[in-house]
């Protein structure tokens, strides 16, 4: 014991050790981390860095494996392109990148994000990293479905902590994009909340079920829930087949839930009608066509002028497609 503790440490040993902690990943760069202020300047993690980096690693194993199927089918021509919507600094879409895009000679990443300093911030060290198949762009989830710096089609869509409606604008993205995954974690959800607030009266009168929503805190985590389950079934009735799980564990993150929608082509009516139910038991009608003009019965209607959508709500085009 006593040679044990004399015997001083091997150069080898003591300089991978501070290179590379061992919640790294083999193959990641560490400039990429320093720069991001992932890690430290002398290769060190705090906690709070520990627990986002365990996020952003835990996301990247499920779009990894999406990723790896796409390109084994051979579906995506030039290359895959996956949207990054409320990029933020981009850790997510860089990290992507440093991990998988950059081993292959195509493929491309778009950061939405309507910070113009991020956006800046990303493009510099995109550049200066030389990850040349890496586009940031100054725009909102909504501008960027019409924008022509991105293409017809997007392979894989990912909103990651996207707060409020912006996750409902990523899901309306990769819809008119007909992409192939979508890969979300919501944060912030407030607008059924608020709609749920202003129609309280009525309700309390209506049904009994509004006391699930009777006070605030309640009206908070309800609206979250209910927001959830709608974007779910919205996109069943598109046709994706959707998964829903944890992103890590509790401890680490009150915005868990991970919404993983793979397109099928099935369209499912009965989500369609069971997301029809749910609006008009939580008196949440007025969302139909704001949040949810894809539906397959619900085209026609989307374009009526608003006085009429009171009118049309109930009604179900037969002749849309």
């Amino acid at each position: 014991m006593k040679n044990q503790r004399t015997n001083p440490p091997r150069q080898g040993a003591a300089s991978t050790a501070n290179e590379l902690p061992p919640e790294i990943r083999p193959g990641q760069s560490l400039e990429l981390l320093k720069e991001l202020h992932i890690l430290t300047r002398d290769g060190k993690l705090n906690q709070d860095s520990r627990r986002k980096l365990k996020q952003v690693y835990h996301l990247y194993q499920f779009i990894e494996k999406l990723l790896l199927e796409l390109s084994e089918a051979g579906s995506a021509v030039g290359g895959l392109t996956l949207a990054d919507h409320g990029a933020g600094k981009s850790y997510l879409g860089f990290i992507l990148y440093d991990l998988f895009f950059k081993q292959r000679s195509t493929g491309h990443i778009y950061g939405i994000e309507t910070r113009p300093e991020l956006v800046e911030k990303s493009t510099a060290l995109a550049k200066q990293l030389g990850f040349a198949r890496m586009s940031f762009l100054n725009l909102t989830v909504a501008q960027s479905a019409q924008s022509g710096q991105l293409p017809e089609r997007m392979d894989v869509v990912t909103a990651l902590h996207a707060c409020d409606t912006a996750t409902d604008d990523a899901i309306a993205f990769g819809l008119q994009k007909r992409a192939r995954f979508m890969v979300l974690v919501p944060c912030c959800q407030a607008e059924v909340a608020r709609v749920l607030n202003q129609h309280k009266v009525l309700s309390l009168q209506r049904t009994p079920l509004s006391e699930l929503w009777r006070h605030p805190l309640h009206t908070r985590e309800l609206g979250s829930q209910i927001t959830n389950v709608l974007r779910c079934l919205y996109l069943e009735a598109c046709g994706y087949q959707v998964t829903v799980t944890e992103l890590v564990g509790w401890e680490h993150s009150m915005k868990n839930e991970l919404i993983l929608a793979r397109y099928t082509g099935q369209k499912k009516r009965s989500a369609a009608q069971r997301l029809r139910a749910l609006l008009e038991e939580f008196g949440l009608k007025e969302l139909l066509h704001t949040r949810f003009t894809h539906l397959p019965d619900n085209a026609a209607e989307a374009h009526l002028p608003m006085s009429d959508h009171a009118h049309g709500a109930g009604h179900v085009d037969k002749s849309a497609p």
